[in-house]
């Protein structure tokens, strides 16, 4: 299975956290990483994004058609997050459209096996890979990419 880990682009700020909206330069960074993936995600893979107007509006750049969970809402516990991306295994790769601190946690438990808070940028991507083989469960980082490495 892959799993593609994308913390939502730079937001406003403001009171009412689901309601931030991405900045201009959230949107640039955005569109960016959106059709850098576009050209490499495989044609079934699944979009999922919080209820966060800014996590929607990343996805958006993706794709027009995507599917809206509750538990990927700020704030989120990991194990809930695995459930609903349905780790490790689902059938097809998910991009997940999600926040801090839960991706950066998501990323240390599947890759150091300890819940620790890592750093991920706005815009970011994380893609994971689980796999069996001979006969061990492997997590491997097959791509770490931020906004920053894909501006001309």
């Amino acid at each position: 299975m892959d799993l593609i880990l994308w913390r939502h682009a730079e937001a406003e700020e403001g009171v009412d956290d689901l309601a931030r909206a991405l900045t201009r330069r959230g949107q640039q960074q955005a569109s960016q990483m959106a059709s850098w993936l576009r050209q490499r995600l495989p044609d079934n893979y699944l979009l999922l994004a919080s209820e966060a107007r800014r996590s929607q509006q990343t996805a958006n750049y993706l794709a027009k058609s995507y599917t809206v969970l509750p538990e990927l809402n700020p704030g989120a516990e990991v194990d809930e997050v695995l459930a609903a991306v349905g780790w490790p295994d689902a059938e097809r790769a998910v991009v997940l459209v999600g926040h801090q601190p839960y991706i950066g946690w998501l990323a240390a438990r599947l890759l150091a096996e300890q819940q620790q808070m890592w750093s991920v940028k706005k815009g970011s991507v994380w893609w994971l890979n689980h796999r069996e083989r001979n006969g061990y469960e492997q997590t491997r980082l097959k791509l770490m990419l931020t906004p920053g490495m894909l501006e001309p």
